[in-house]
């Protein structure tokens, strides 16, 4: 591999890792330094179903280059100002995971420690009260943040909602427009240096011969590359995430669009509701242990909301992670790297976050041990967080309704998290990663919307009257009422943006 010459990546398999990849690679590094190919047959169908994601992939699309208006409607997407959890703790519960905050800091403390002294005194609402993004949500209202800091119109966030199917052409066109090159074939042998273990070249069905200098494994499950050819080994968290098939299908619009997905706990399992512009995105995530596939299938179809477009379609996976994100010259990304299970929407950040690291570790010399050792060790933090993150959704739950609900609510869950959960039922206070994809207002969302209510609250509150605290708690909620009122309705919105049909069905 010459020291001047540019870099041969070559990307295995298409889909959304794939082109999210590639396009990544040809848009942030110098053509100079990169050449790219993606290898992708068309008989290897994609798992796209309606997905969601979180506010990252904004900035990954404005990296790239990519306008949002454009975006959006070549993807039907719509926006996500949240996630709604039905009937985690309990059945009948409610709850929004807000991309924004709670209320703001009174005398210089976070206000849900000054949130936990009122409601002890019964004088606050639910915390989703002081949420601009959950009222947003509950009245079905969007606009972009406000760019003044000062104006509380800014103190939000939000993601994207969009056809899964639709993102990978997006993509595609956007890289080989930028030099990317794609090859129809499908992968038959994987050649490795008998010395080093490096992959040299890899054959086609067809004949060709591929060879490269790095190889991105985008091969979903199967993992073509680092599992099938390097033998790197897979870190089962099935023990704490037990769900492991899914069943996914397209519905009819019913209503208005609402700006967030909604996850619903069910007997072994829960359902997901994803609206997008020309249609819902619908799926059951289950433990066959739990439940059967006829009745998990069932399941899906009596809580559809519209007329189905489609036959359920099944998928099976296994949550964890490979044991090497990168070995060799391989890096795995998306589903070749690991699976976490779609309920915060991660799957896509995982796959941003892989691509993003390894450009930032991007090897200047044949040598790059150092650096595949960081991105290992990133990657794994990334994993190990997000999946204690799901892993409290199930376990902070009250539920005794069914054999899956009684598991998860007494399984041993790493100390990680037992740790983070005693800290905060204590004191209040939220135990905090030096690296992690959730902050502290997510945790709040999930702690409490699932019951754990903090025991005491910082003891300096206690200085401050209740009357001045409740002011404040009033005119955060007026600040609030303000910055919606200037808002258009999500629809709104959106046909104003993407010239998408304005009508909106009321059922």
């Amino acid at each position: 591999m010459g020291q001047d010459a540019p870099r041969r990546i070559v990307v295995v398999g298409g889909g959304t890792a794939g082109w999210m990849a590639a396009a990544a690679l040809v848009s942030v590094l110098p053509s100079q330094r990169v050449q790219v190919t993606l290898v992708e047959s068309e008989a290897i169908g994609i798992i796209g179903v309606g997905e969601a994601t979180l506010p990252h992939l904004r900035h990954f699309n404005e990296t790239l280059g990519i306008n949002e208006a454009d975006f959006i409607k070549a993807t039907s997407a719509t926006l996500k100002l949240g996630i709604e959890f039905v009937n985690w703790a309990r059945k009948g519960d409610s709850y929004v995971h807000p991309f924004g905050d709670f209320g703001t800091e009174i005398a210089g403390l976070p206000f849900h420690q000054a949130w936990t002294r009122m409601r002890a005194a019964g004088k606050a609402r639910d915390i989703g009260a002081y949420s601009l993004p959950v009222r947003m949500c509950a009245a079905n209202r969007f606009d972009r943040p406000a760019e003044d800091p000062a104006d509380f119109a800014s103190r939000f966030g939000y993601a994207y909602q969009f056809d899964a199917t639709r993102y990978a052409p997006f993509l595609r066109q956007h890289a080989e427009a930028r030099g990317a090159t794609r090859i129809e074939g499908i992968v038959d042998t994987v050649h490795c240096d008998p010395e080093t273990g490096d992959i040299e070249r890899l054959d086609l069905k067809d004949g060709q011969e591929i060879e490269g200098d790095f190889f991105f494994d985008c091969t979903g499950f199967r993992g073509v590359l680092i599992e099938q050819a390097l033998n790197v080994g897979y870190e089962d968290w099935s023990h704490w995430l037990p769900c492991n098939r899914a069943i996914a299908l397209p519905s009819e619009k019913s209503g208005p669009t609402p700006p967030y997905t909604r996850a619903t706990a069910h007997q072994a399992g829960w359902l997901w509701r994803i609206p997008l512009q020309h249609r819902t995105g619908n799926g059951h995530v289950y433990a066959s242990d739990f439940i059967d596939d006829e009745t998990a299938r069932q399941t899906l179809l009596d809580n559809l909301e519209g007329a189905p477009l489609a036959d359920p379609r099944p998928l099976r996976f296994t949550t964890g992670r490979r044991k090497q994100f990168w070995a060799h010259n391989c890096v795995s990304i998306g589903l070749a790297g690991g699976f976490l299970e779609p309920l915060e929407s991660t799957s896509i950040h995982l796959t941003q976050i892989a691509i993003t690291q390894f450009i930032e570790l991007f090897p200047v010399d044949n040598d790059y041990t150092l650096e595949r050792e960081s991105y290992n060790a990133h990657m794994t933090r990334e994993f190990e967080r997000v999946r204690d993150f799901l892993i409290l959704h199930y376990h902070a739950t009250e539920r005794t309704d069914s054999e899956f609900w009684n598991y998860v609510r007494t399984m041993p869950v790493p100390d990680s998290l037992t740790e983070k959960m005693a800290l905060f039922r204590q004191t209040g206070r939220v135990g905090r990663y030096q690296q992690g994809l959730f902050l502290e207002p997510s945790w709040l969302a999930v702690y409490l919307g699932q019951r754990i209510v903090p025991q005491s609250w910082d003891g300096r509150l206690d200085t401050i009257p209740e009357e001045s605290l409740g002011q404040s708690l009033t005119t955060i909620e007026s600040q609030i009422d303000q910055a919606m009122s200037r808002m258009p309705d999500h629809d709104t919105w959106l046909a104003n943006l993407a010239g998408v049909e304005a009508e909106t069905r009321h059922g």
